[in-house]
């Protein structure tokens, strides 16, 4: 029931036929297959790095399972010419780079930072590879390097009615010791450098202005449902209401929100207490999700295992990491249970705030 985002520190594009050149502050990622220059075919590929720190300070501070799957995701600005179906490779990046401050637009090139031949500028350390690395090169130089076991690689599959986000489970590469560089994401070597089929598909950056930057999602499971001496609801007639919701958060809180339940026509008993105070408990097949108001998309969907709202004696509840979220937005909370079979959906005024 728990999601924990982190954002880049670091990502650029690098290009086969800008040898070069920096785009260390585009607002774009670039990975794509492009018309042949010279018979050959030209390709992109993207480089992301994480705070390490940070990545340390989430898998020993805030994951409070052994047991947790990190994900890898971007979202696409663009595309063109998509294939019918193709794959994409993800490894953990060999050595550091630097992200620099160009674009692909800069006449002239600018080149104080990574590009497909150099690691930091256009001079010193090129892309090359060790024991154990690898590189797919464009004219013997370059391309970035990457560590090319097995076990550290993640792919991806589309096909032509696939949602083309990005969403690459890099678990196995952030419980290894094989992250400190970040990630390289590429095409399959059967597409690269063809002429056959071009096409492009285009990703937010952190750079963007938008609230679709690149990040690692952490998701772990830590329900936990104990009823005390609450009733469960057996039936869909009821009212649901959030509380613990203080309108605005910081960036970088956590805030528990309570899920109140009760009857929306109680059964008539004798006691001093309101009836509409009687405080019931959701099934275990309950879930919340976040949507962002003004583009009514979810920033945090739906999840079976990871948005699970757990229960203790005072009733149902679900943690909330702010710093997945973009500050300086609203947003609003929706709760999901599935009762006897019946699938509801409440959404009321449950609205929030980031700030920095």
């Amino acid at each position: 029931m728990a999601i924990y985002k982190s954002f880049p520190s670091k990502d650029a594009s690098i290009y086969s036929y800008y040898p070069e050149k920096n785009a260390g502050i585009d607002e774009i990622l670039d990975l794509s297959i492009y018309n042949s220059i010279e018979d050959k075919g030209e390709v992109s590929r993207i480089l992301i790095a994480f705070d390490n720190l940070e990545i340390q300070n989430i898998l020993t501070q805030k994951i409070q399972s052994s047991s947790y799957k990190t994900y890898l995701k971007l979202y696409l600005a663009n595309s063109s010419n998509i294939p019918l179906d193709y794959t994409i490779y993800c490894h953990p990046i060999s050595g550091s780079w630097n992200m620099g401050t160009g674009r692909t637009s800069n006449i002239p090139a600018t080149t104080n930072g990574v590009s497909w031949k150099w690691r930091f500028e256009n001079t010193g350390s090129i892309f090359t590879a060790s024991s154990g690395e690898s590189t797919s090169s464009y004219n013997n130089v370059g391309g970035g390097s990457w560590y090319k076991s097995n076990n550290l690689i993640s792919t991806q599959s589309f096909n032509y009615n696939s949602n083309q986000d990005i969403e690459l489970d890099v678990t196995n590469i952030i419980s290894s010791s094989y992250y400190n560089d970040g990630f390289i994401i590429k095409h399959s070597n059967s597409l690269e450098f063809t002429t056959s089929q071009p096409f492009e598909t285009k990703y937010f950056s952190i750079d963007t202005h938008t609230i679709y930057p690149p990040c690692l999602e952490f998701r772990w499971n830590d329900f936990l449902y104990s009823t005390g001496s609450l009733q469960q609801v057996n039936n869909d007639s009821i009212v649901i209401t959030v509380s613990n919701n203080k309108g605005e958060f910081q960036e970088d809180s956590v805030n528990r929100f309570r899920v109140n339940v009760r009857d929306k026509y109680p059964t008539r008993v004798f006691q001093i207490t309101s009836l509409y105070k009687n405080n019931k408990i959701l099934p275990p097949s309950s879930y919340y999700a976040v949507k962002d108001i003004k583009t009514d998309e979810f920033v945090i969907d739906f999840d079976t295992t990871y948005t699970k709202i757990s229960s203790d004696s005072s009733g149902n509840y679900f943690d909330l990491y702010m710093s997945g979220l973009e500050p300086e937005r609203y947003y609003k909370i929706l709760i999901k249970s599935i009762i006897n079979d019946n699938v509801i959906v409440f959404e009321d005024n449950n609205h929030f705030k980031i700030i920095r």
